[in-house]
């Protein structure tokens, strides 16, 4: 049996391990997105911070369901960004939730 490699096959292997080389370093440097946090809460008042306390603000909801990216209350800002809430003061996280949740009507 005859061992050597024709110029066709070693082209061929060649070409598919560049591929594979290509598609690993893509696959390899694809990073996720980072979870959007909605926590700073210098610029706000005492007051504000009592009340966004209060209602058990949470950054990332634990109710399923419940989030406040589909509550009357939520302001939307740009995508990926943090929102406002017409009764919760400060940064709004759409995943976040609290006590003053009220579904949006379907």
């Amino acid at each position: 049996m005859d061992d050597k490699l024709s110029r066709r096959e070693v082209l061929q292997r060649s070409a598919g391990l560049g591929a594979l080389v290509v598609l690993g370093t893509a696959a390899a440097c694809h990073k996720a997105p980072a979870a959007l946090a909605c926590t700073d809460t210098t610029g706000l008042s005492a007051s504000d911070l009592q009340v966004r306390t209060s209602l058990g603000y949470e950054d990332t909801s634990t109710q399923p369901g419940k989030h406040c990216s589909v509550c009357q209350q939520f302001v939307p800002a740009a995508p990926n960004a943090c929102g406002t809430c017409k009764v919760v003061k400060g940064p709004i996280n759409p995943d976040g939730y609290c006590k003053s949740f009220v579904a949006k009507p379907a």
